[in-house]
C-alpha cells in the first residue's frame, strides 16, 4: 500500500497572496501569528503578506526570531509567542526556515507531550493534527509548504534533526512568483538545485512508484527549463521554478530522498553551509556513486533535463549524460564545484557518521556505509 499526503488547498501564479484573508475567514479563524525571518522582514517581503492582512482587518502577531537554519530555541520562543498571543493559525513567510519553525511551533502546540523538540526528531508519534498553517513560500527550492517533513538544527550536538510527521503539512500552500522576485542571484541558485535534487533524489529513492515518479519527472523538466531564467529574474523562470519546485515536494514528501540530504544536513549544522548550495555540490558525486542501482532511471533524467538521443544511448552513456546535464546546470548558475572551501578533513568522521545517523540515508537506491560516505566527502574536497 502507498500513502499520498497532500495540502488541503493550494494556490498558485502572481497575485496568489491576495487569496489568504479568504482562506482565515473561511476557515472560522480570529488571530495569526505571522512567522518569518528577519531578513524578510527587514527587506519588506513580509509586508507584503502583512499588508494583505491590514486592508482585511484580520489580527496578527508577528514572530521573526528564526535563522537560517532554524534552532530548537527558535521553535521553543515561537511556542511561548504562539500562546502569548492568542493566535489560533500561523501564516509561515519564507523559505525553509519560516515553514519548518511553524511546522514545529504547531504540531508543538496541538500536541504538548513533545515540547521537549528533540522528542520530535524521525517519526513522531503524535496524535493531532498541527496548528493550521497556511505557507507562503519565498524561495523556489524547499518546498516546505507541501511537505510532511522539517528540520530543526540541535546546535548543542552540531546536527540537525529530520522530522517526519504527516500531523505538520500546512493545510494551504499559497505559491506566488511573486514572493520571489526579490530573491538574489546566489539564492535562487541554491535554492534551485535543492528543488532539482529533490526531485532526482525522489525519483530514484527505494520508495519511488508511479505516482511520485509522473511528479519528480515533470518537476526534473520544469526545474531544468526555468532556472537559468529564474536567476536571471525573468518571470517565466521565476514562475516556473515556482511550479516546479512546489511539484517536486508533491512527490519526495511522500516517498523519501537519499544520501545527497544526508550529507548535506551534517554541513548545515557544522559549518552553516547553505542547504542547496550543499546539494548541488553533492548532487553529481552522488549520482555516480547511485548509478548501478538506478535501473534504466538516469536515461529518463536525461530526458527531462532536454538530452537529446537517449533512446540510442548505452546504460553507461545515458548515466554519464544524466549526471553531465546536473554538473553544467550547476555551473550555468554559479555553484561551486565541491567542497574544497567548506568541509575540514579532520571533520570528515563526524560528517560521515551523522550523515549516515540522518533519517534520509535509508531511502537512498544503494544501500551504503559509513566508510562509503566518507569517501564520497573526501572526493569532494
Amino acid at each position: 500500500m502507498n500513502r499520498f499526503v497532500l495540502n488541503e488547498t493550494s494556490y498558485h501564479g502572481a497575485g496568489a497572496i491576495n487569496s489568504i484573508p479568504d482562506e482565515i475567514n473561511g476557515r472560522g479563524f480570529k488571530k495569526v501569528l505571522v512567522a518569518s525571518d528577519p531578513d524578510l522582514v527587514k527587506f519588506g517581503v513580509t509586508k507584503k503578506v502583512t499588508d494583505v492582512l491590514d486592508n482585511a482587518g484580520i489580527e496578527y502577531t508577528l514572530y521573526s526570531d528564526i535563522k537560517p537554519n532554524p534552532t530548537i530555541e527558535n521553535v521553543q520562543h515561537g511556542v511561548q509567542v504562539f500562546k502569548e498571543s492568542g493566535a489560533d493559525c500561523i501564516v509561515a513567510i519564507g523559505g525553509g526556515s519560516s515553514m519548518d519553525t511553524a511546522k514545529a511551533v504547531g504540531i508543538i502546540i496541538n500536541n504538548p507531550e513533545f515540547a521537549d523538540v528533540r522528542s520530535l526528531e524521525g517519526v513522531a508519534p503524535t496524535k493531532n493534527k498541527a496548528v493550521p498553517i497556511i505557507a507562503v513560500p519565498t524561495t523556489a527550492g524547499t518546498a516546505a509548504e507541501v511537505t510532511i517533513n522539517y528540520v530543526i538544527t540541535d546546535v548543542e550536538k552540531n546536527r540537525k534533526m529530520v522530522c517526519v510527521d504527516v500531523h505538520d503539512i500546512p493545510v494551504v500552500a499559497v505559491v506566488d512568483p511573486d514572493m520571489m522576485s526579490t530573491m538574489p542571484k546566489g539564492l535562487t541558485a541554491a535554492t534551485g538545485m535543492d528543488a532539482l535534487t529533490h526531485a532526482i533524489e525522489g525519483y530514484i529513492t527505494k520508495g519511488a512508484w508511479e505516482l511520485s515518479d509522473m511528479f519528480h519527472l515533470k518537476a526534473i523538466e520544469i526545474i531544468s527549463k526555468s532556472l537559468r531564467g529564474a536567476v536571471d529574474n525573468t518571470p517565466e523562470g521565476r514562475e516556473g521554478m515556482a511550479l516546479g519546485q512546489y511539484v517536486a515536494g508533491m512527490g519526495f514528501s511522500n516517498v523519501g530522498l537519499g544520501i545527497v540530504h544526508s550529507m548535506a544536513h551534517p554541513l548545515g549544522a557544522l559549518y552553516d553551509t547553505p542547504h542547496g548550495v550543499a546539494n548541488a555540490i553533492i548532487l553529481p558525486t552522488v549520482m555516480e556513486y547511485n548509478a548501478p542501482a538506478t535501473g534504466d532511471k538516469y536515461k529518463y533524467i536525461a530526458a527531462a533535463m532536454g538530452v537529446e538521443g537517449t533512446e540510442s544511448m548505452s546504460v553507461e552513456e545515458y548515466r554519464k549524460a544524466a549526471i553531465d546535464a546536473v554538473k553544467q546546470l550547476s555551473k550555468d548558475v554559479g555553484i561551486p564545484a565541491d567542497l574544497k572551501e567548506i568541509v575540514k578533513p579532520e571533520d570528515i568522521p563526524f560528517l560521515s557518521q551523522s550523515a549516515y545517523d540522518d533519517a534520509c540515508r535509508p531511502g537512498n537506491p544503494r544501500d551504503t556505509s559509513v566508510e562509503e560516505i566518507a569517501e564520497l566527502y573526501k572526493s569532494l574536497i
